[in-house]
């Protein structure tokens, strides 16, 4: 199974006007460009989830949102506690062994550091790999089951790598 991580876009600052929580924080209009940018990179790579799994909080939800209607796949997202900023490692990994056995590739939307730490639980059985996931950032396991050390990195993007191609000027 494929396991893709993604960590929500740009958002707004806590301490900004009109954020009454943490919680409410929405994207900026840089983080609802990056994510188009990734989820037209997504649908070009041909990457599809039979399963989009996100945290409740708004700049999350925005994120995986974004994506699942870039890819038509609005009918897959669900909102989960088990990703939110306060979720124990342990609920995500019973969350993701939950819908592995009908899903060959899954989505998972929320936040830092559970998820860089899930990712170092996955691939090492330890949450000290010293991985962070940049805003935007996104993720690709290989995992046959989710328990500690099952899972194999593939590959692991910046947002940066999703934007237009920067050219460059000689002589």
């Amino acid at each position: 199974m494929k396991l893709y991580i993604l960590r929500h876009a740009d958002a707004g600052e806590a301490s900004a006007e009109g954020y009454t929580t943490d919680a409410a924080r929405a994207l900026t209009p840089k983080g609802i460009k990056r994510t188009r940018q990734l989820a037209n990179a997504l649908r070009q790579m041909e990457i599809t989830f039979d399963v989009i799994l996100s945290s409740p909080l708004i700049r999350a939800q925005q994120t995986a949102e974004i994506v699942a209607r870039s890819l038509g796949k609005e009918k897959q997202l669900r909102h989960v506690s088990q990703l939110a900023p306060d979720g124990a490692l342990t609920d995500a990994l019973a969350l993701i062994e939950s819908v592995r056995p009908k899903a060959s590739s899954i989505l998972l939307v929320g936040h830092e550091p559970n998820l860089s730490r899930l990712i170092s639980l996955l691939c090492t059985g330890g949450t000290n790999l010293g991985l962070t996931l940049k805003k935007g950032g996104l993720c690709r396991l290989e995992l046959n089951e989710a328990k500690s050390g099952s899972a194999s990195l593939e590959w692991l993007l910046a947002p940066r790598h999703f934007g237009p191609k920067r050219q460059t000027r000689t002589g």
